[in-house]
């Protein structure tokens, strides 16, 4: 296959998705302040921050996934020159999935109690391309093996109450990475796998960003995560850009007082 990460490195991309002064709301309190960051073919952008900081919503925001009580109040969201939060429903669920992809920290949670795994995973794959039943499996199997999910003709044929709590969470995961969008946003994917696995999915998105040029926004609590992923780092304090760099900058030599705190507050084992 096509490095096309390999050919993209060299050059600067135009971004795919970008955040221009983007201000949330809900029920008219604002929860994010003025941010703004660009994501460019086949880069890694970490965001990390204290639970409540906004993180999250960030990432609903360019799926249209804030609710009914909140919204983008200013600023801009674009993704390919469109203005998600200017876009009608429809046109949004076309960019949903195949364009911009999402692995949420409860993944699990999106699954349809009623259906197969496999009735589900074929569903969503033929909405945004053209495959194959049989194509769609073999997909789909290959992706299990590769995230340690053992048995994958047993979970193919199962039904979400049947599988563990982890498992389902390797099961959304790779519903969204099997569409191979553009852009995958990951909120907290592994936090609720062990460590072993966590190691896996990890391998798996950076495949995903050396073979197809993804770009990828992993949101976590995991420096140690974002040290080994990501290319920039964006620092959120109480819905503001605390600090927002490479992420050699951002982890090595931090400008903000709050950034060095954060960092310092990282367990490290000590060996005598």
């Amino acid at each position: 296959q096509n490095n096309m990460w390999e050919e993209q490195k060299g050059e600067r991309m135009e971004e795919l998705l970008s955040y221009s002064h983007v201000d949330i709301a809900f029920r008219g309190n604002t929860v994010v302040h003025d941010v703004s960051f660009e994501l460019h073919p086949g880069e890694i952008l970490g965001i990390v921050g204290e639970s409540g900081s906004g993180k999250s919503t960030l990432l609903k925001a360019a799926m249209g996934l804030l609710g009914r009580d909140g919204m983008v109040t200013r600023g801009d969201i674009f993704f390919r020159g469109q203005d998600i939060p200017d876009l009608p429903e429809k046109q949004l669920r076309t960019i949903c999935g195949a364009g911009i992809g999402m692995i949420f920290q409860d993944a699990g949670a999106s699954l349809s109690p009623i259906r197969t795994i496999g009735a589900q995973i074929r569903e969503s794959m033929a909405v945004h391309k053209k495959i194959t039943k049989a194509e769609a499996k073999r997909q789909a199997l290959q992706l299990f093996e590769k995230i340690d999910l053992e048995d994958g003709e047993r979970i193919w044929r199962s039904y979400p109450f049947e599988l563990s709590g982890g498992m389902k969470q390797r099961v959304g995961i790779a519903l969204a990475m099997l569409l191979e969008p553009p852009v995958l946003l990951a909120d907290e994917p592994t936090s609720a796998l062990d460590v072993a696995v966590q190691k896996q999915v990890a391998e798996e998105m950076l495949h995903l960003r050396e073979v197809f040029g993804t770009a990828i926004v992993l949101v976590t609590h995991d420096i140690g995560v974002v040290s080994a992923m990501a290319d920039t780092v964006l620092v959120l304090k109480d819905g503001c850009v605390a600090e927002y760099g490479t992420a050699e900058q951002v982890l090595k030599e931090p400008r903000r007082e709050y950034t060095k705190n954060l960092l310092a507050a990282v367990p490290r084992l000590w060996r005598k």
